[in-house]
């Protein structure tokens, strides 16, 4: 394989897909100063996506994979933790730091229900990420390396937040997180000016307990309008608020199981086009279900994985969000406690991580806006770090697929 280094020398896969630059001809296009060629391909999720594997360099020669061959597993623990040891930028006070995914902290834990902790999740994540890039941070199933990528992604560090008035804990959280979404992407000006990829870039969240959801979605519908969500959870999050949480306070009916009813309530979510995956919670009643089902969600239970495996389970999300612009919601709770025991309120009878990596896979080249991994709670964790790992390979799959697929 070495030998044929030089003739493949000239291939040079940006990872990017689905989008049409300002360039001299239609198979040209321009990203980052360099010129490249693309291909179309016959794409089940998006018919007119451009096969990335198949992106040809222009005059300029270049490696095969960006990092292919190179250096390795040199001192990935050493250093200030980031995420899989990003760059740190303190893009939330230098509002000139620019990006096209960003990663950042929401350290908030005081609407959960059981256990608390997950403030300490962002930490624990960053924290679980540093193997990520041991030996190279290629992904061999999505076939890309988001860390080598046409994309900058950096680690914004976490929001401040109080731990004292929810209220304002969510307005800060809701603020932080428009202040890194409404900036010019830093590939902005290789994309064309009316995609919105050269709009605004996009914010993986790290929980945090699951309320942190509600102000991400109203900063997500400030630049978008109301989008589908996926949601992979053991537990619903849709219940009113008289009955998770009894309506003790104006304020408790904002918790981390009410958050999607408020959401519906303010218009935030696409209704009859979003869907929770890997339910399995107890209920108060059938009538839970009903309200679910007027919050706009269709719903996969956890073991309906027996009778069509992670496909199955897969294809019927991409059925129902579509072509949507899609939110991505999970919950660390809809792996099984064996694979992730660090959480709020675990349920057993869940996935294992395999499969839910799997199944995230499979939603390659869906519209993915923005998302997050919640309900990290690192004081429950074994020392193996088994839920903070986790969550952090979720991430990479996420990763991947934004930077497969730059939104038009």
């Amino acid at each position: 394989m070495l030998c044929n280094l030089g003739t493949l020398a000239a291939t040079l896969l940006v990872f990017v897909s689905a989008f049409t630059a300002t360039q001299a001809s239609p198979t040209q296009f321009i990203l980052n100063g360099k010129e490249f060629s693309k291909t179309k391909q016959n794409d089940p999720v998006a018919a007119d996506a451009f096969d990335y594997r198949s992106i040809k360099a222009g005059p300029q020669v270049a490696p095969l994979f960006p990092g292919d061959g190179e250096k390795q597993a040199d001192s990935v623990f050493s250093g200030i933790t980031t995420f899989a040891t990003l760059p740190y930028e303190k893009c939330l006070s230098n509002k000139d730091v620019s990006f096209d995914i960003a990663i950042v902290g929401l350290p908030f834990d005081t609407a959960t229900s059981y256990r608390p902790g997950a403030r300490f999740g962002p930490g624990g994540i960053r924290q679980g990420s540093k193997r990520l890039l041991l030996y190279g941070g290629y992904n061999v199933p999505l076939s890309v390396n988001a860390f080598t990528s046409w994309a900058t992604i950096v680690d914004c560090g976490d929001v401040a937040v109080t731990s004292y008035d929810n209220a304002l804990a969510i307005k800060q959280m809701e603020d932080g997180h428009k202040s890194l979404l409404h900036r010019p992407p830093a590939a902005a000006s290789a994309l064309p000016p009316n995609s919105l990829a050269a709009q605004f870039p996009r914010v993986i969240s790290l929980g945090g307990d699951h309320t942190v959801v509600l102000p991400i979605l109203r900063s997500i519908a400030s630049a978008y309008g109301p989008v589908s969500v996926i949601h992979f959870d053991s537990h619903l999050d849709t219940w009113e608020p008289k009955v998770f949480g009894g309506e003790k306070s104006t304020q408790a009916a904002y918790n981390h199981g009410t958050y999607f009813y408020h959401a519906h309530k303010e218009g935030l979510i696409k209704e009859g086009a979003s869907i929770h995956a890997g339910i399995r919670t107890t209920l108060s009643g059938p009538g839970d279900y009903d309200n679910d089902a007027l919050c706009g969600f269709q719903i996969i239970e956890a073991r309906d994985i027996d009778e069509i495996g992670p496909l199955g389970i897969a294809k019927k999300i991409k059925q129902v969000v579509g072509d949507n612009l899609v939110y991505l919601s999970i919950d660390i709770d809809s792996l099984d406690p064996a694979f992730a025991p660090a959480t709020g309120t675990p349920e057993t009878g869940g996935w294992s991580t395999r499969e839910l990596r799997n199944i995230l896979r499979h939603l390659d080249g869906l519209r993915f806006v923005g998302a997050d991994v919640v309900e990290v709670a690192p004081a429950y964790d074994t020392n193996a770090e088994l839920t903070t790992m986790a969550a952090a390979d979720i991430i990479f799959e996420i990763l991947g697929m934004m930077v497969k697929h730059p939104l038009v």
